[in-house]
């Protein structure tokens, strides 16, 4: 067990930014240094696309899986850890945030409900293959090397994850080109607390930083939700003590401090009473668990 967990970028693979990788009657191996890292994160976005096969996966506590033509992707931060892959053939494409422009990310990043894979019909399935195929022959060094080549791989990888964010938004959100103000300032919100959920812990702080009253803040967000702002901003301060506590040695006095709470009896009680039991509890069960 480690003080912390293992965060994975790119750096050691590519100085790009962008990694596509083609993958055939693949199984999970020990000797799979691409996909078998133990429990970790990336800080890059992750986008699989499963042409046939099976292949079952722990994203942050939850088991997901994948059989056949199916599409998901990972947001980074976001702890997982491959557990099998049978006889897979498809794509494992993965690309550092800051290449994928804002209007793509928002699309992945402010999403009001837990993402799943989605099976895709024949249409879309060759629509995927042909632009992987088309980004993988785009993606050599050579291209890459010059400002104009990398501009179209960063062009061909934009329109791969274009056709994601059409799959995800046609599965959750149909209504998109007519959501209210009310949904569009959730999901502003949203992905605010997940950037500075250690740092800023009250409604009244994402407010300010939305320029509307904390009273408005609370209304819209559950309407839209049925939660309350305060629900959403503990969910995420306890999605990342789970992680802690799960995956890491840290002490609940560690991961306290490491959450932004100078008072560790404060943020054990916090726990307790959203979860019913208190940190230590949970870390016993988890790790009994696995």
């Amino acid at each position: 067990m480690k003080q912390s967990i293992p965060t994975y970028d790119l750096n050691s693979i590519t100085h790009h930014g962008i990694l596509i990788e083609r993958i055939e009657k693949r199984t999970l191996s020990t000797e799979d240094n691409l996909f078998d890292k133990g429990v970790h994160r990336d800080n890059h976005y992750i986008f699989t696309y499963l042409e046939k096969g099976y292949a079952k996966m722990m994203v942050d506590f939850k088991t997901i899986e994948a059989r056949d033509a199916a599409v998901f992707f990972l947001l980074p931060g976001q702890v997982h850890e491959g557990i099998l892959m049978d006889d897979v053939s498809g794509w494992f494409i993965a690309v550092k945030a800051d290449l994928l422009p804002d209007a793509l990310r928002s699309v992945f990043e402010e999403s009001l409900i837990d993402i799943q894979p989605i099976v895709v019909d024949q249409m879309t399935a060759k629509k995927l293959s042909s632009c992987a195929e088309m980004l993988q022959m785009s993606c050599t060094e050579e291209m890459l090397a010059g400002k104009e080549g990398f501009l179209v791989v960063q062009s061909l990888m934009n329109a791969f994850a274009g056709l994601y964010a059409l799959i995800f938004l046609k599965e959750n959100n149909p209504e998109v080109s007519t959501e209210s103000r009310a949904v569009q300032l959730t999901r502003k919100f949203r992905i605010l607390v997940r950037k500075e959920f250690k740092t800023l812990k009250s409604p009244s702080a994402y407010a300010g930083l939305l320029n509307i009253t904390r009273g408005y803040l609370t209304e819209v967000i559950r309407e839209v939700t049925g939660k309350s702002a305060q629900y959403w901003i503990h969910q995420e301060i306890l999605i990342e003590a789970k992680r802690l506590l799960s995956f890491t040695q840290l002490s609940v006095k560690e991961i306290a401090y490491e959450l932004g709470y100078s008072d560790h009896t404060y943020f054990s009680r916090l726990f307790s009473k959203v979860e019913g039991y208190p940190p230590s509890e949970f870390r016993d069960k988890n790790r009994k668990r696995s």
